[in-house]
């Protein structure tokens, strides 16, 4: 088994993100339980706006993004990452819409290690994470800070 601890990361690493089939259902679902906004609900509503036909929440985006990164983390199953969790997001930008059908694709980059002065046990890694449509289209972006065991001993 491959433990991956803060020592193992180093800026400029990425990892594949999962693809994620966006579906009609669960844009629908989504608006429906947490951003009932019109143009996440109604396909008349979303031709009247900027957006143009139903389209995905930024939240339902966000929230699909992650089950990309935990799929594509996942894939190997010798992988062990002793990530501690998130402790925030610097910068979270939806670029453009996210429609039902659309495929999404994309990676997270490593973008800087910091040791924690706390909590030495603990690295802080900063990333980007880049998410594109099936046309290679930029839909989302963000700048997550996620903690990572130190190596024991």
């Amino acid at each position: 088994m491959a433990d991956i601890y803060f020592e193992d990361l180093n800026v400029g690493d990425r990892q594949a993100l999962a693809s994620y089939e966006v579906t009609r259902e669960e844009v629908v679902a989504f608006a429906q339980k947490y951003d009932f906004q019109p143009f996440h609900l109604s396909d008349e509503a979303a031709a009247q706006t900027f957006f143009g036909r139903l389209s995905a929440s930024g939240w339902h985006t966000s929230s699909m993004v992650m089950a990309m990164l935990l799929k594509g983390a996942s894939t190997d199953p010798d992988r062990h990452e002793h990530k501690q969790g998130a402790i925030g997001v610097d910068e979270l930008r939806w670029v453009k819409p996210v429609y039902p059908g659309d495929t999404l694709s994309g990676y997270n980059e490593v973008t800087e290690k910091i040791e924690s002065k706390s909590r030495p046990n603990l690295g802080i890694v900063k990333c980007k994470i880049t998410v594109m449509n099936q046309d290679g289209e930029v839909v989302m972006t963000s700048r997550p800070i996620v903690m990572w065991e130190r190596r024991p001993g």
